[in-house]
């Protein structure tokens, strides 16, 4: 005969899910609209103690950090473009990762690309020769009746 434990918290918890779980992106004007993105991660660099202190750092603990680190890459912090469903396109969004699955999402401020490396969203790619750029336009031109140039009919 099989005794049941008189305790319900000493059992063993529960095994863990194998299947990993992913991480939950939402749409910052639809709360409940998960956005997805699997582009390239623009990681941000602080070059300053006072980025840190903003980012709720001691005062005394930031000069230090800066002082062994002069450019510090943040790994849970990065610009990322995502695609919202609700909002049917894609947008550059600042990512903060809290753990492997929470993240919070917000649009990102083009002050915040001064904080990335080696980009300058200003600028024109210089590798992109002025044909291959004004053909990736061409979709967007009209025909003289309004409609778009590679609309059939």
């Amino acid at each position: 005969m099989t005794e049941s434990p008189a305790n319900p918290a000493s059992n063993p918890p529960p095994r863990r899910s194998r299947r990993p779980q992913r991480r939950q992106l939402f749409c910052p004007a639809h709360p409940e609209q998960r956005i997805e993105g699997n582009g390239k991660k623009y990681f941000l660099h602080l070059l300053s103690s006072e980025q840190l202190k903003a980012r709720g750092m001691a005062h005394q603990k930031a000069m230090l950090v800066i002082q062994a680190y002069p450019v510090l890459v943040l790994s849970n912090e990065w610009l990322e473009e995502l695609f919202c469903p609700a909002c049917g396109s894609s947008r550059w969004c600042h990512v903060t990762k809290h753990d492997r699955v929470a993240h919070t999402v917000r649009w990102a401020p083009r002050d915040l690309w001064e904080q990335v490396a080696h980009v300058d969203p200003v600028v024109a790619n210089p590798t992109v020769s002025e044909f291959t750029r004004r053909e990736a336009r061409r979709h967007r031109q009209k025909r003289a009746d309004g409609k778009r140039l590679f609309d059939p009919g």
